[in-house]
């Protein structure tokens, strides 16, 4: 968790330094994936959680898919891309948010931040953000009024796949 190239010649990613503070602090993240994709980084760029409008949400999050704040300037010319997880850790310990429960936040003004239990569930869960927020901005096309889904039909269909008793999907065996 040094940034130190471990394999290979080629440098470490710019944002390396936000994946490392993320690691850091929520040990039972594996794998972090950052993407400036349309849907999302338009909701990321208004600065606006995407809301629970509906199933498919609650089947991979459980809760409003977060917007941390913008960074300030100090942080933009300081360590900047340090800065960047400081500001997601901030969000999610301000909020009480459990990474494993929604693995992935928007940074203001930047782009999206999925992580997950490795890297491939990573990768997969940045692509769920970016159909749930496709999904969110037509819902709000077709309904400017809508409002967020029913807290119980979030629970219902997070717990049916993620809870203690999960029945959703094929068995492992």
């Amino acid at each position: 968790l040094e940034g130190k190239v471990v394999e290979g010649h080629y440098r470490p990613s710019s944002d390396t330094p936000t994946h490392i503070e993320f690691y850091k602090a929520f040990p039972e993240v594996g794998g972090v994936t950052h993407t400036h994709s349309t849907f999302a980084t338009a909701w990321a760029q208004a600065g606006r959680s995407i809301p629970f409008y509906g199933t498919t949400h609650a089947d991979y999050f459980y809760g409003d898919i977060p917007c941390a704040r913008a960074l300030t300037e100090e942080e933009i010319l300081g360590e900047y891309e340090k800065n960047t997880g400081l500001a997601i850790i901030e969000k999610f310990r301000t909020n009480n948010i459990d990474p494993t429960a929604v693995p992935g936040v928007l940074i203001k003004s930047h782009g999206v931040f999925a992580f997950g239990k490795d890297g491939a569930n990573s990768v997969y869960n940045a692509t769920v953000i970016e159909e749930v927020a496709k999904m969110a901005t037509i819902t709000e096309a077709v309904n400017p009024s809508v409002v967020r889904a029913d807290q119980f039909m979030m629970d219902k269909h997070y717990n049916r796949k993620h809870g203690k008793n999960a029945y959703y999907g094929q068995s492992k065996h």
